[in-house]
C-alpha cells in the first residue's frame, strides 16, 4: 500500500478560530517528538510525502526545526499549511528547510477572525515571506490559497482587497469580478508562487443532514495521523470520529490491516459509505462526481 501523502498533526493548536472551521473538540495537544519518530519509522515504505496538517498550525511551534530534521532525516518532504499568522515566530531557515516542499498559506484566515492585527501587517508578513523565497530558494512551492469563492460572492469586498494588494505586489492584473466569472482553479503569480482559488466546503459531522454513498481518496491516497497517535482514514476527521488505532500501541500495518480499514476500502471502491461519517460527508461528492 502506498499513499500520495500522510498527514501529519503535529499540533492540534491553531491560536485562531476561522468560523469556516469545525470547533476542536479534542484536548489542545503536540505530538512529542518520541512519538513522531515512531510515526516517521512506521510511515518507511507507505509515502515519501508528509503533511504537517490536520487540525491546528504547525507554525505556532518554536520547535518546528526539529520536527523538520527529524523527517528530512527518516528520507521525507514536507507540506506545509499555515494560516499566515505566525510567520514572525520562525526564522526563514525553518520554513525554508531542504525538506520543506510546498507551503499552504490561507489567506481568507485573516477575514474570518477578530484578532487585533491590522490587513496590511498581516498580508505583508505574506509577501515578505513569498520575496524570501523568490530571492535565495528554489524550493518549496508557495500555494496562496482562497478558498472563498462560493456561488453567493460573499467575500468578495475582502477578495478585492486581497486581490488588489497581491496584484500591485507581484505585478498582475487580478480583476475580482473577472475571477467570479472565469472561476480558474490557479493564477501564477511568480516562479512556484501560486494562487489557488475553491469554494467553501462543510466539514463532515456525525450531526450533519446530509447522507450520500459515493467514492473517496481516504484510506487510498492518503492518512492521517492525530496529535495524539491515532490513526485516521482521510485529514477531514480532525476528532478521531473514525479511530482505526493508535501508533502508540499498534503497528501502522494491523491498523490498515483491520477490518474496519478494510471494509471501508472495499465499500470506497463500490461507491458504498460504510461509516456513518463518511454517508454525512459531502466532500466526497466531488470524488464521485469525477467518476
Amino acid at each position: 500500500m502506498q499513499f500520495h501523502r500522510v498527514h501529519i498533526e503535529v499540533t492540534n493548536i491553531c491560536g485562531l478560530a476561522c468560523s469556516f472551521c469545525p470547533p476542536k473538540l479534542q484536548p489542545s495537544k503536540t505530538m512529542s517528538l518520541e512519538l513522531f519518530t515512531k510515526v516517521l519509522t512506521q510511515l518507511q515504505g507507505y509515502t515519501k510525502s508528509l503533511a504537517f496538517h490536520v487540525m491546528g498550525d504547525p507554525l505556532i511551534l518554536s520547535n518546528l526545526n526539529e520536527y523538520l530534521e527529524l523527517a528530512h532525516s527518516h528520507g521525507f518532504e514536507v507540506e506545509l499549511t499555515t494560516s499566515g499568522y505566525y510567520f514572525s515566530n520562525l526564522e526563514h531557515s525553518s520554513i525554508f528547510h531542504p525538506c520543506v516542499r510546498q507551503l499552504n498559506i490561507s489567506l481568507n484566515s485573516y477575514n474570518k477572525n477578530s484578532l487585533k492585527l491590522t490587513f496590511d501587517d498581516y498580508i505583508d508578513s505574506v509577501l515578505s515571506t513569498c520575496k524570501y523565497k523568490l530571492t535565495d530558494k528554489p524550493k518549496p512551492f508557495i500555494n496562496l490559497r482562497v478558498w472563498n469563492f462560493d456561488e453567493a460572492c460573499s467575500e468578495a469586498e475582502f477578495n478585492t482587497l486581497l486581490l488588489n494588494k497581491l496584484s500591485a505586489y507581484f505585478d498582475i492584473e487580478l480583476s475580482t469580478a473577472e475571477l467570479y466569472k472565469t472561476r480558474p482553479k490557479s493564477i501564477r503569480l511568480a516562479s512556484k508562487v501560486l494562487l489557488n482559488f475553491d469554494d467553501y466546503f462543510e466539514w463532515p459531522s456525525l450531526d450533519s443532514n446530509h447522507s450520500s454513498n459515493g467514492r473517496c481518496y481516504g484510506l487510498k491516497s492518503h492518512i492521517g495521523i492525530l496529535a495524539d497517535g491515532t490513526v485516521v482514514p482521510c485529514c477531514l476527521d480532525g476528532d478521531g470520529v473514525i479511530n482505526l488505532g493508535n501508533l502508540n500501541t499498534t503497528a501502522l500495518s494491523e491498523v490498515l490491516g483491520s477490518p474496519r480499514a478494510v471494509a471501508m476500502s472495499k465499500g470506497f471502491s463500490d461507491a458504498i459509505a460504510v461509516e456513518e461519517l463518511c454517508l454525512k460527508c459531502s466532500y466526497k461528492d466531488r470524488f464521485t462526481a469525477l467518476g
